[in-house]
């Protein structure tokens, strides 16, 4: 017999489902509030999604995996919405082109609103009465919109600098934390258990927990900062192909990379960074975690500094013995803040690891629509772990599996040292 929804994805415990959707939804509207209709309509690149694009999937999501399904009578707040805002669920039909979605000049910023009141609100009446499935459901719609603002920092960040009219550059950036020395934490060889399991929501991808067959290991205390990379920039790091993976120099080569996405040399000065931030340019703090750098980049880093990227079996052992955690969206800033004395693992930036993105033994993807959220995207892509400084932090956990191509620069991404 097959498991219920609710057996088959792990829901959270506290605090009250109602009180969190209430919060997790109003989160959304407060990072955009400050942005103009017309910013929220840009889209700089095909991987990156209008900020108005992502309150209305959101919304869809909500409508079409909860309300039509599981309230009788529902009314869908407009039909057209089923098609415009569907993202990749190819068992629901067709939808847009994902390169498009900043040619949607309708419906208008307004008008998404008043959808996601709309939907709110029934959600919230919903709730009084509704089953395991559907309280499920509802908790894998929040995780959902977690990881859309996310998306809406990074891709409202590249949105804005890729636009001839920036935010005003302001001065400073130097260190509110002094920047602690790297060390190593080694780590015994042996049988250790990796994977979600027991209470508290997780994503399918997360399991089942297993066994995994470690060597010793070292793996360093907190990621790789600006200043040290920086020494791998003045060493050439960006003209030695003897450093990077053949089609990560081919990248190098095609698209003219010399330092991390965002960085722009200081004018005037060759030898001087500025970087850009949701605030505009300001200078590198050599303290900070490095960001915006691609699996490529971090892989020729640690090649460079004679160590390795930490496999994401590695990293999650090493990341369930310390409750370190480092800034995230709460914190308001959108910038990795440079790591205090101790060990940091969670937040900040996103890790790449060495690890490709597959099922772990024994994944079965969820029953129905939810069975394409994860398991469709498992190729040709690499793991990165421990969240960001975009992430929220009710949203990380140390068995938390996010994805992206080797080349993706745009997300809040760095990397750690393992030998």
């Amino acid at each position: 017999m097959t498991a219920s929804l609710a057996q088959q994805v792990p829901a959270a415990v506290d605090p009250p489902l109602g009180k969190r959707f209430v919060e997790i939804r109003e989160t959304s509207m407060r990072i955009t509030a400050s942005l103009s209709p017309e910013d929220q309509m840009l889209q700089s690149m095909p991987d990156a999604s209008p900020t108005k694009w992502h309150l209305a999937h959101t919304t869809w999501f909500f409508e079409t995996f909860i309300l039509l399904p599981h309230v009788p009578g529902y009314q869908a707040f407009d039909p057209h919405f089923q098609y415009l805002f569907n993202s990749y669920y190819k068992q629901l039909g067709s939808h847009p082109n994902r390169g498009s979605r900043g040619l949607m000049s309708r419906p208008s910023l307004e008008r998404v609103h008043a959808y996601r009141s709309h939907v709110d609100a029934a959600i919230l009446s919903l709730l009084d009465n509704a089953g395991d499935d559907a309280r499920t459901l509802i908790e894998v719609g929040l995780n959902h919109e977690q990881q859309h603002q996310e998306l809406i920092l990074s891709d409202i960040k590249h949105a804005l600098w890729s636009s001839p009219l920036r935010p005003e550059p302001i001065s400073g950036g130097s260190s509110r934390i002094s920047g602690s020395p790297l060390s190593w934490t080694e780590i015994e060889g042996g049988i250790h258990l990796i994977g979600h399991e027991g209470p508290g929501f997780a994503f399918d991808n997360e399991s089942p927990r297993h066994q995994v067959l470690l060597r010793a290991f070292r793996i360093a205390s907190r990621p790789v900062t600006n200043g040290e990379y920086l020494e791998f920039m003045q060493d050439g790091g960006y003209r030695r192909p003897d450093l990077w993976l053949s089609d990560g120099w081919d990248r190098v080569c095609a698209e003219a990379w010399s330092g991390p996405l965002y960085w722009e040399r200081k004018e005037g000065d060759h030898n001087s960074w500025s970087q850009f931030t949701v605030e505009g340019l300001q200078d590198i703090d050599p303290a900070e975690p490095v960001c915006h750098i691609s699996y490529y980049e971090a892989e020729a880093y640690a090649r460079w500094r004679g160590c390795r990227l930490p496999t994401e079996e590695e990293w999650e052992v090493a990341a369930v013995r310390t409750s370190a955690m480092g800034s995230f969206l709460e914190d308001a800033a959108a910038r990795p803040q440079p790591a205090g004395n101790a060990p940091q693992m969670l937040g900040d930036v996103w890790e790449w690891t060495s690890s490709p993105y597959v099922a772990y033994p024994g994944f079965e993807p969820a029953e129905g629509l939810l069975g394409e959220y994860n398991g469709k995207f498992m190729v040709n892509q690499l793991v990165l772990r421990g969240g960001s400084c975009a992430t929220p932090a009710s949203h990380i956990r140390p068995t938390y599996r996010n994805f992206f191509p080797p080349h993706a620069r745009w997300q809040f991404s760095g990397l750690r040292l393992a030998k």
